[in-house]
């Protein structure tokens, strides 16, 4: 946290607001008109600004990633376009996960119980083989277990378990998810 006023200053530094800056001056010129099947270059994007992507991995260009060096991704997951990747704080996401058109993933919030409502970073982390569905929302520090299918519009204020599908507002885990295993 940088500052612990929002009434009087920024929540980031300089240095953190400059590489915003830079990096959306680059999405918006590289990385949002970009064709859809160029993820291999959406993916050297992230990676000069610090992300951490596994091999595989499906960005498309109208996903808005806030602050690329906070994110990580496993191998062969995909991010539809509309999602927001709102990385204040890390977001971990696992391998083979989707990240639906319009889901929204927030690692930041404010503290309301102070008068200058500083900024609260908290983690998200995904496991592996999740499916956040269209335009679910993640709130900050929410941990969703391996296998987890979040569905559309769900709104998240608690952590998952894993291998269930999960749904509402709030989100809760409403039966067991059974895979027709082949090869994953």
């Amino acid at each position: 946290m940088y500052n612990q006023n929002t009434y009087t200053g920024a929540s980031f530094s300089m240095r953190n607001r400059a590489a915003r800056f830079l990096w959306n001056s680059v999405f918006m010129i590289f990385f949002r008109f970009s064709p859809n099947p160029l993820h291999g270059w959406r993916a050297f994007l992230l990676k000069m600004f610090g992300a951490d992507l596994g091999k595989g991995v499906h960005v498309y260009p109208n996903v808005k990633i806030w602050a690329p060096w906070n994110l990580k991704l496993g191998d062969e997951s995909g991010i539809a376009n509309g999602a927001i990747i709102y990385s204040q704080g890390k977001i971990t996401i696992g391998k083979r996960c989707v990240i639906s058109q319009g889901a929204h993933l927030v690692s930041g919030t404010h503290d309301y119980n102070h008068p200058g409502f500083p900024l609260i970073v908290i983690p998200i982390i995904i496991g592996d083989y999740v499916w956040i569905a269209a335009e679910a929302f993640i709130h900050p520090g929410i941990t969703i277990g391996s296998g987890c299918v979040i569905g559309a519009r769900s709104v998240v204020v608690r952590d998952m378990p894993e291998w269930m599908v999960c749904t509402g507002n709030p989100c809760v885990p409403i039966k067991k998810r059974l895979l027709k295993i082949e090869n994953i």
